[in-house]
């Protein structure tokens, strides 16, 4: 028993609960900065989007050739997440962010100086492999410092800015590529990409567990059920949303519209995620995460099927904005419930995650490929209409029974 005299173990303070204003807080700056990479990974993730048909005209390639450059950054960006996040749980998150934007930068170069198709696909893959560490290493950065029951709130901040990526992408991309070149386009973010090698060293390194065995974190992750999954849905909802999401400017250039015409309603789905996600952070802790789901399902569902019913400039807007509104309400909702999944090895689970999404992304987009060609669009919507159906009765129904 201990007495007043007996000596004390020293022992760590309790954290804050979850009420406590300390248990939201993430400072500004290191917010910011984790902002900042992910805002350009999805910047030059989306750029290439509203300049398919430019770029596979410029140089004398069909667009099915084009779009390679497209699906092989979305399978790139897929595959090297395991890779970054094996590498995030032994080297540390920000390091890893440095490293993984110096090949950015890099590949960026060698997209704008590419001399024919070819090269490009090559530069394009490069630059995937390279960016898919810096949303998935600034999640887990989020996971790492703020506890699970407010952690949506920064998560919804993060996918704020990533939508400004995209949204910023595809409106400086049509504009940039049809009044100037496609090239200066890539250039953008591998300028931001060699500012953040320097900045990010400003961002303090989150506590982690010492390394075990290289490959440990994987066995953690894949002995989850839970992780199997979450990483299906991801796959279903990559697929659904982000493989079909391709098309929409495409679909506009295939009517006649300009190629800054295509990017500018392109870039709606952006300004539809930010604006959603606004009302997201607000709803966490009042919604059950299933309800935000569910929301997030049906305006999925209701913007394909405004696609599949018109291809008209109207029609595509309203497409875009719900497909915002859709990622804002479903995607941040899974993808918190992803970095509590394997809270021992979140780097990786967050990275299979990822993996999973956009996978399911590139396989999506490869195979609509040829109904693009035919332009076939509103049948390819529509099967992105029916497929929203069991995206949201699966993720709703998994998140119903998960208890963490």
């Amino acid at each position: 028993m201990e007495t007043a005299d007996s000596p004390r173990t020293p022992t760590r303070p309790a954290p804050p609960a979850a009420g406590d204003p300390a248990a939201r807080a993430i400072p500004a700056a290191s917010l910011r900065l984790l902002r900042t990479a992910g805002f350009v990974s999805n910047f030059d993730r989306f750029c290439i989007t509203p300049m398919l048909l430019l770029i596979g005209t410029q140089l004398g390639v069909p667009l099915t050739t084009a779009m390679l450059a497209a699906s092989g950054y979305f399978l790139a960006y897929g595959l090297m997440q395991p890779v970054w996040g094996l590498a995030s749980d032994r080297l540390g998150r920000v390091r890893v962010m440095r490293i993984s934007l110096v090949g950015a930068a890099a590949a960026a170069l060698l997209s704008v100086l590419a001399p024919d198709a070819t090269v490009l696909i090559v530069a394009r893959v490069a630059a995937g492999a390279c960016f898919a560490a810096s949303i998935a290493a600034s999640i887990t950065y989020v996971g790492d410092t703020v506890p699970a029951a407010v952690r949506q709130r920064p998560l919804s901040e993060l996918m704020t800015a990533f939508a400004l990526g995209t949204a910023v992408a595809t409106v400086v991309a049509g504009a940039l590529a049809h009044y100037v070149s496609w090239r200066l386009v890539f250039a953008l973010p591998g300028v931001i990409a060699a500012y953040l090698v320097l900045a990010l060293r400003r961002l303090p390194e989150p506590p982690r567990a010492a390394p075990g065995a290289l490959l440990a974190p994987f066995k953690v992750v894949l002995n989850s059920r839970w992780q199997w999954f979450v990483m299906a849905v991801a796959m279903l909802e990559g697929a659904v949303l982000l493989g079909f999401l391709t098309y929409i400017a495409p679909a506009l250039e295939a009517r006649g519209a300009s190629a800054t015409l295509a990017g500018a309603v392109s870039a709606l789905y952006g300004v539809g995620s930010m604006s959603a996600a606004q009302i997201v952070k607000r709803l966490v802790g009042r919604w059950t995460p299933v309800r935000l789901i569910v929301v997030g399902g049906v305006q999925m569902a209701v913007a394909f099927g405004l696609a599949a019913a018109s291809l008209s400039v109207p029609a595509l807007v309203g497409c875009a904005l719900l497909l915002g509104g859709g990622w804002s309400f479903m995607h941040s909702t899974i993808q918190s419930w992803a970095t509590a999944l394997s809270p021992a090895a979140r780097a990786t689970g967050v990275a299979m995650f990822g993996v999973a999404l956009y996978v399911g992304s590139a396989l999506a987009s490869a195979l609509a490929a040829g109904a693009a060609e035919r332009h076939a669009y509103q049948g390819m919507f529509l099967t992105a209409a029916i497929l929203s159906v069991p995206l949201t009765v699966a993720a709703a129904v998994g998140r119903a029974k998960y208890r963490n």
